[in-house]
């Protein structure tokens, strides 16, 4: 049985990696309950876990007095995710892709990347010091391509 959507809360969390357990419990069993898929549960999670790993060491430089702000709706196509930390922000135009040259071989770096493979809005607020991300439960498959004679 689904609850009432659309489900639009906000929570501030520590800034503490140890806190994303509370994320989640607050978080995933809205889907869960709204029936959304085994797959897009385990998609919302990942992003969830590297954005606030990465608002915690990155944003907030792990200070226990700054905490990280996200703000989420669960909709009946949708979740829409936005977190904020309290850092100075960054431009993610310049973070390098952890794909090619050294940065292949780095054991750290691949936050962004997941969160864009696995979500399917990723946007940064001008200060970047804020995410919106969006996993919608339909999506458009491509076609396939295959060919007939």
């Amino acid at each position: 049985m689904a609850l009432n959507l659309p489900i639009s809360r906000s929570l501030v969390v520590s800034s503490s990696p140890a806190a994303v357990a509370d994320v989640y419990k607050q978080i995933l069993p809205g889907l869960q309950t709204n029936n959304f898929s085994d797959e897009d549960i385990f998609s919302v999670h990942l992003a969830l876990e590297e954005a606030f790993i990465n608002a915690v060491r990155h944003g907030n430089k792990l200070e226990p007095t700054k905490a990280v702000k996200i703000d989420y709706a669960i909709e009946a196509d949708k979740i829409e995710i936005c977190m904020t930390d309290e850092g100075p922000g960054f431009d993610p135009e310049v973070i390098p892709d952890p794909r090619y040259g050294d940065n292949l071989y780095k054991p750290a770096g691949r936050g962004m990347l997941l969160m864009r493979s696995f979500m399917d809005v990723v946007e940064y607020s001008k200060k970047g010091n804020s995410v919106r991300m969006i996993r919608y439960r339909e999506k458009r498959r491509p076609r396939s391509a295959v060919r007939t004679a």
